[in-house]
């Protein structure tokens, strides 16, 4: 979506909700029995993730803005991304912005707690963790060789749920699968580079990092 939004010459958060301008209802077959897809819900979580994270003002040199959004098991989540890549190509994630709209929210708290969870769980393949193949076997046995996120590395999270008094939706993996794709939308604005593989191979971006 950012790359259409690229060509076109548009602001990502503007495009996509120009694509949702028109209040429907979407059909589509993830599972059968899942709910219709609102463009409603979808507009409320970028507009509110881009409000909080302040969308659109000045970043400081080196670093970029990414969103993305997904609806999963009837709950609609956006995510804002702020990273920077250093002159050796490591991408920091600094701060994530989440809203969410998963209906009545019958815990806010665990709601917050799973959508921080998602997003760190989602970091590890993003930035470090990779599974590697030798001789017809898995080569990373353990900890030891499998690198998770620390908590050092892990970006500060504002989690924001849209108010509402609907079908509460599930919440246990929503925050995950927007996550990528914004952290590789904010290493775009950064840099220009698009990733085409993860983890994010640090080498690759080295040549076109900025100071930070």
């Amino acid at each position: 979506m950012d790359e259409l939004a690229h060509a076109a010459g548009r602001d990502p958060y503007e495009f996509r909700m120009s694509l949702l301008r028109e209040d429907r209802k979407l059909h589509w077959v993830m599972w059968p029995d899942d709910p219709p897809l609102e463009t409603r819900r979808f507009r409320a979580v970028l507009q509110l993730a881009a409000e909080k994270s302040g969308w659109g003002q000045p970043l400081p040199a080196g670093r970029g803005r990414g969103i993305a959004c997904c609806c999963s098991f009837g709950s609609y989540l956006a995510h804002v991304v702020e990273a920077s890549v250093g002159k050796n190509g490591v991408v920091r994630v600094h701060r994530v912005v989440s809203a969410v709209d998963c209906g009545t929210a019958v815990n806010p708290d665990g709601v917050r707690a799973m959508t921080e969870g998602g997003i760190n769980y989602a970091l590890t393949p993003v930035l470090s963790g990779e599974i590697t193949i030798k001789d017809g076997a898995v080569v990373q046995g353990n900890f030891d060789g499998y690198q998770i996120l620390r908590m050092s590395d892990a970006p500060d999270v504002e989690v924001h749920i849209v108010p509402s008094n609907g079908t509460p939706g599930g919440m246990g993996e929503t925050g995950v699968p927007p996550l990528a794709p914004a952290v590789a939308n904010a290493v775009f604005a950064a840099t220009g580079k698009r990733i085409r593989r993860l983890p994010i191979d640090p080498d690759s971006l080295a040549a076109t990092a900025q100071p930070s």
